[in-house]
């Protein structure tokens, strides 16, 4: 199998075990109606693992646009195979939706809300805050990518590294993606997307494309600080890296306080959503 076939099915399985897990949860008349979010964020850390054990042997399984550009940032993949990657898993996260959509078919007419079935494709912040909502993204892939960094150099989960990735996906997503539904990888989102954009979903609205560079901006600057810091501060152990980290790192708050306040005044009353991992009075809990 060549690399870019690699990345099409690793991003394929990935979305077929996690938006699969959604759509059992959020879907109307499912046996998995109303699971809830452990559920959810369990299937999406499977998905995960079970992407990395099938095809990390062909391409390294990056099957995340955010790990590829990192690595290619930090000099340990090459940027000519960069755009072929992440072509890759937008069109594996895509064949996914599709193939979710095909499995849960009649499940689409039954369930009446259209931000559950968009939540089974895409992420929808559980409060709308753009400031906050960006800055989840780029702190959750941060986290990703340092994670996935360290675990690969860790001689002592050498073997088991689909595993203990996963194991990270899980720990991500109970403590940091009740904000945003953790996209953290931006084909995963953006693939997904397109899919409910084009297909028929019986009774769907809007794709939400005015919030969908949110979970395609944080996870590539979030993605790249994670490996930056990695190789500087980890690896290299430079001090002047960690003190521009520290800088970098309060600049940040600084800004997001201050944007976030002035948001706020802006936005006095912002909606919540209701879909995956955001329930409403009439649909199960679980993630976008």
């Amino acid at each position: 199998m060549t690399p870019f076939l690699g990345e099409v099915f690793g991003t394929m399985i990935l979305i077929i075990f996690g938006g699969g897990v959604v759509a059992g949860v959020v879907l109307k008349h499912s046996k998995a109606e109303a699971s809830g979010w452990i559920v959810v964020t369990f299937g999406w850390a499977m998905g995960v693992a079970m992407a990395i054990y099938a095809v990390g042997q062909f391409s390294g399984a990056h099957i995340n646009p955010a790990v590829t550009i990192s690595l290619a940032v930090i000099g340990e993949f090459p940027w000519s195979r960069v755009p072929g990657y992440v072509l890759a898993q937008i069109l594996g996260a895509f064949i996914g939706a599709v193939v979710v959509w095909l499995h849960y078919y009649p499940h689409w007419e039954k369930t009446e809300s259209q931000a559950a079935k968009l939540a089974v494709f895409s992420t929808d912040p559980a409060i709308i805050h753009t400031p906050s909502n960006l800055m989840s993204e780029i702190i959750g892939t941060f986290v990703l990518v340092l994670g996935v960094l360290a675990i690969g150099a860790n001689e002592f989960t050498q073997g088991l590294n689909p595993l203990i990735i996963g194991l990270l996906i899980l720990a991500i997503g109970l403590s940091l993606g009740g904000t945003t539904g953790y996209a953290i990888n931006p084909a995963r989102d953006l693939g997904p997307r397109l899919a409910h954009h084009l297909l028929p979903v019986a009774g769907k609205g809007g794709s939400n494309w005015k919030y969908a560079w949110v979970p395609i901006v944080g996870p590539l600057i979030g993605g790249v600080a994670g490996g930056l810091f990695y190789r500087y501060v980890f690896i290299e152990g430079s001090p002047l890296a960690l003190a521009i980290a520290l800088v970098v790192v309060l600049t940040c708050l600084i800004i997001e306080f201050v944007f976030a306040k002035r948001w706020t005044r802006l936005h006095p009353s912002s909606p919540r959503i209701s879909g995956i991992g955001t329930p409403s009075t009439s649909d199960a809990s679980g993630r976008d």
